[in-house]
């Protein structure tokens, strides 16, 4: 694997433990939180931007993941920032994203040892 794409998946991982943080203080929470909502926001773009920059590197998406559907978000989030409906961005990071996390499972492994075997040589 490009050494590139391992780093933008690493990241993609490490952000979907963010949003699982998030997610686990409930949505009473975060629809309460504006700094939680804008935690999330920022975790969406970060995810559209490495879907968009993986997809460039032609990283596959597997089943359940749609790279252009993230970087859709991510424009949104961006450019309507006035419109955003906190409901859908509760289910973007409770219901879609942790479906990623199970989906990506492989290329998180196998970006993981990349890194591991470009870092021993």
């Amino acid at each position: 694997m490009d050494r590139k794409a391992a780093k933008e998946l690493l990241h993609i991982q490490g952000w979907l433990e963010l949003v699982d943080e998030i997610v686990a203080r409930g949505k009473d929470a975060y629809l309460a939180d504006d700094l939680l909502q804008e935690a999330g926001d920022s975790l969406m773009m970060k995810l559209g931007e490495a879907a968009n920059r993986l997809s460039r590197l032609d990283v596959l998406a597997p089943d359940g993941v749609q790279w252009a559907l993230a970087l859709a978000n991510r424009n949104f989030l961006i450019h309507q920032y006035d419109e955003i409906n906190r409901e859908l961005t509760w289910l973007t990071l409770a219901r879609d994203l942790p479906a990623w996390k199970e989906s990506l499972a492989d290329l998180f492994e196998a970006a993981s040892e990349a890194i591991d075997a470009s870092e021993s040589t």
